[in-house]
């Protein structure tokens, strides 16, 4: 199409440095097209554009934007969550369960993450093969499953089960993500009656509390549903944590200037969702009616997303963008979590687990250093920005 880019997610230069192709585009084009066998889309480049798309109820997120795995039929009330909604049905348990995942809530759970983070540093000397240990394995995949037990308030015996099905969530589809499905819906399950009979202070006591001033609140379903959405979203900080340490690792400079001074910790945790976040593509939305965006028509039921690789980068957003900055300032409108009404509800969340993580692991490991080359350790994948190892000399 003249004037609109065409970027093939089969290339293996867009899986190699995607923020190189995807800012080409931009500076080309405010929208480009993405080559996706079966499903192409249209791709809004830059920042300003993305946000608003991301906000404009013109565009939907529906369960054509998810992939869904094959599972029993007793688990299908709990699979379509809170992120397939639209209006009023969204909104109204998005006001129910927001008062759980505000950043002061997060920051109350801090010292629960604290010696979760502890024990899986005390283990990884432990796990050292031939010089070096891989913190992907031992630390960041393991991490944000065993934080979602201590919230949700899976008994210790069960844990070793969910540290398994985080495992293979993270990995993405297939038969094993499948298998997963009925344990995490039964555990659920459980914890929900659990906390029915016995209230504490984790989150699903706070969405047992919830309620609206109509009275109106989450039912067992919806409740289920939230914890299975938990467990799906909640993988985010094992890309972002081994994203950050290999970022941090790759800049000895910035590395320093973090040792130095701990406090940059929020900011630097900002700048690394904005820099090297593992969302380089937003879940598509489906325009809702015929629409045109920089005039090109996009017809009702196309799909359209945002290259938040490109967006994250925008010289019209950020200063100098390309460089990677701890204390930048200002990073915080990075579309790393999304935008408007579906911004990632557990965003405070994942901020703190990845503050606690990335400071646990500088203080007690202050020779910490890559073992391999940056390039080897890259998944080939056009949508996520993650890592298959991460090995490292403690």
């Amino acid at each position: 199409m003249s004037g609109v880019p065409e970027i093939d997610l089969t290339d293996p230069e867009v899986m190699r440095d995607p923020f190189t192709v995807y800012g080409r585009a931009r500076e080309r084009s405010p929208l480009a097209r993405l080559l996706i066998p079966g499903l192409p889309m249209w791709a809004l480049t830059r920042h300003e554009d993305g946000r608003a798309m991301l906000g404009d109820p013109r565009f939907e997120l529906n369960a054509n934007s998810f992939m869904r795995p094959d599972v029993p039929e007793d688990c299908l009330p709990y699979m379509r969550t809170m992120t397939e909604m639209s209006p009023p049905e969204h909104a109204r348990l998005r006001r129910l369960v927001a008062p759980a995942f505000t950043a002061r809530r997060a920051a109350d759970f801090r010292p629960g993450m604290e010696p979760i983070v502890e024990r899986l540093l005390d283990d990884l000397p432990g796990h050292v093969e031939d010089g070096s240990v891989d913190l992907f394995t031992h630390l960041t995949r393991p991490l944000p499953m065993d934080v979602i037990c201590e919230l949700v308030g899976i008994p210790e015996p069960d844990r070793p089960r969910w540290r398994a099905y985080g495992a293979t969530v993270a990995a993405g589809s297939g038969k094993g993500f499948a298998e997963a499905v009925p344990g995490i819906m039964e555990g659920a399950k459980a914890a929900v009656a659990r906390r029915r009979g016995e209230l504490r202070d984790d989150l699903v006591s706070d969405l047992i509390r919830a309620q609206a001033e109509d009275g109106d609140r989450l039912d067992d379903t919806e409740m289920v549903t939230l914890v299975w959405q938990l467990v799906l979203a909640g993988q985010t900080p094992t890309n972002l944590i081994a994203n950050a340490v290999l970022a941090l690792l790759s800049h000895p400079g910035q590395l320093a200037v973090l040792r130095e001074d701990p406090g940059l910790m929020p900011l630097a945790v900002e700048e690394l969702m904005r820099w090297c976040g593992p969302t380089l593509l937003s879940i598509p939305r489906y325009a809702r009616e015929d629409i045109e965006l920089h005039g090109v028509p996009v017809r009702k039921g196309e799909a359209v997303t945002v290259a938040v690789a490109a967006a994250n980068r925008d010289p019209r957003a950020f200063a100098d963008p390309d460089r990677f900055d701890v204390g930048r300032r200002g990073g915080a409108g990075h579309l790393g979590f999304a935008h408007g009404p579906h911004f990632c509800l557990g965003a405070s969340f994942a901020r703190v687990q990845t503050e606690v993580a990335l400071t646990g692991l500088l203080r007690r490991f202050p020779g910490l250093a890559l073992a391999a080359s940056p390039d080897e350790l890259r998944a080939p994948d056009p949508g996520t920005w993650r890592l298959t190892a991460l090995p490292v000399t403690l």
